[in-house]
């Protein structure tokens, strides 16, 4: 089977082929951006690997976001009633 030429597509296949060249190239441009901003720390690996992995399809910067980050260990905030509890039992002055 001959592959066919841009021409030869309807215009939904057209569509399709640019919205998901679209979403490919948006994924991988945030992660490249996400990549280039986030310290070295903050990532597993290397991260010219990981550059040259965003550039597969869409596996590339979907494996960046699920695996190649460290998130960074935030503390939770206390609960708001927890605090107005902890407010109520501070002496008043």
């Amino acid at each position: 089977m001959a592959a066919k030429k841009w021409r030869d597509l309807e215009p939904r296949q057209r569509r399709t082929i640019v919205a998901t060249g679209a979403v490919q190239v948006g994924l991988a441009v945030s992660a490249w951006y996400d990549l280039s901003r986030r310290p070295q720390e903050l990532v597993n690996g290397p991260k010219l690997l990981w550059a040259l992995v965003i550039a597969i399809n869409f596996v590339g910067p979907s494996a960046y976001f699920r695996f190649g980050r460290h998130q960074p260990i935030t503390h939770k905030a206390t609960p708001w009633h927890e605090r107005a509890h902890l407010t109520d039992s501070v002496p008043a002055r």
